[in-house]
């Protein structure tokens, strides 16, 4: 079988990876509905939400994919960090 990939980006211009869409669709959901809920949150926080969500039924590495893929939506201009912030917060753009 083969499943259908997405190339990530990377913010910084770096090359990103390709996984599995299915994994990316998960993740990018959890990020951006986590978003809509909390409007801005701390990458911290948004890591620890994620196990608590998705380690039992994420058949991946959720720590791994998170970082991919939260690198992914800010380069796509989906989400930002918040300037400025020590740790880090990430919010939704007008683009989402």
């Amino acid at each position: 079988m083969n499943e259908e990939k997405i190339l990530t980006l990377h913010p910084q211009g770096k090359t990103g990876v390709n996984i599995l869409k299915r994994r990316y669709d998960v993740i990018r959901n959890f990020i951006v509905e986590t978003l809509i809920e909390h409007n801005e949150i701390s990458f911290k926080a948004l890591t620890e939400l994620a196990f608590a969500r998705l380690s039992d039924s994420f058949d991946g590495s959720v720590g791994w994919y998170i970082v991919t893929v939260k690198l992914d939506l800010e380069a796509r201009g989906i989400i930002r960090r918040v300037p400025n912030t020590s740790p880090h917060r990430l919010r939704l753009t007008n683009k989402s």
